[in-house]
């Protein structure tokens, strides 16, 4: 405490920041910040006070810190604007809050009264605010603890599985249509046996007869295949005993009946002795 400026404003304090910063410009510049500075520095609170030398950085430093009050208190750095404005812009000066006593504060300024390090009593009109080590201090520590604690080890989501359209065959309701549908395959079929109506598939020698077109059968033809093999060995209904069809022109129409071959030309239409009777039908013939 005391403590005065040499000639052209050289101080310790503008020595000490100057080489800091590695500017010589600060070895006579204003001073009251850069003691703030060299007194944090050797309590080792440099951290919680800040290093300035410009006041406005300074105030708005402890306002990112979320450490600017509009309340004094000891400890407190109390910023001027000696115009009386409230804006840290403004601020034109620096001290620390010694004590609070009747509305009015008690400080330590530096190069206060043009040259000197010292005490002073003020008023607070011209106060812009405080900035507050303590909470500084407080909030470094919040965040240190939030910054060395582990946070819970997010659970491992297992991969979901792609869908498919096969997956629709596994479902209760896939299955109970398959199994609809299967019931009623099964009684069509046997109820189509039971009343003889099952058709045969249209394979090569399945053909339609020439018969169904009216047409005799005659082995010069090629384009004809060879008839089905159920047809092959004739009904003994069909033999040469059968009255109507023995002789070789029992009609009169110049037309010969072969009962000796296995095949028995016939004409669709002709005339009523031409036709085989009516219950005697071949296999699978309607």
């Amino acid at each position: 405490m005391g403590y005065r400026e040499k000639g052209g404003q050289q101080t310790k304090f503008g020595h000490w920041y100057a080489e800091r910063v590695q500017d010589a410009q600060y070895r006579d510049a204003p001073w009251c910040d850069m003691f703030i500075a060299w007194a944090a520095d050797r309590a080792g609170l440099t951290d919680y006070v800040g290093s300035f030398a410009w006041t406005p950085s300074h105030a708005a430093w402890f306002i990112k810190q979320g450490a600017w009050s509009a309340k004094p208190e000891p400890g407190a750095l109390v910023f001027f604007d000696w115009k009386g404005g409230k804006s840290y812009q403004g601020i034109d000066h620096v001290g620390i809050v010694e004590s609070v006593s009747g509305g009015k504060i008690h400080t330590i300024e530096a190069n206060v009264d043009r040259v000197w390090l010292k005490r002073k009593v003020r008023e607070t009109d011209k106060v812009v605010g405080y900035g507050l080590p303590r909470l500084v201090k407080a909030n470094a520590t919040l965040s240190e603890i939030r910054s060395t604690e582990r946070p819970f080890a997010p659970a491992l989501r297992e991969r979901e599985p792609q869908g498919s359209v096969f997956d629709v065959l596994g479902t209760p309701h896939a299955l109970l249509a398959v199994m609809v549908l299967t019931t009623i395959v099964l009684s069509l079929r046997f109820a189509g046996r039971r009343r003889g109506t099952r058709r045969r598939l249209a394979w090569p020698w399945s053909a339609p007869s020439r018969r169904d077109h009216g047409l005799s059968w005659t082995d010069a033809d090629p384009a004809w295949p060879d008839p089905d093999p159920a047809w092959t060995d004739p009904d003994p209904a069909w033999t040469d005993a059968h009255p109507a069809w023995s002789g070789p022109d029992p009609a009169g129409d110049g037309r010969e009946r072969d009962t000796g071959s296995r095949r028995v030309p016939v004409v669709i239409g002709g005339p009523p002795g031409d036709q085989p009777p009516a219950s005697r039908r071949r296999p699978y013939e309607r």
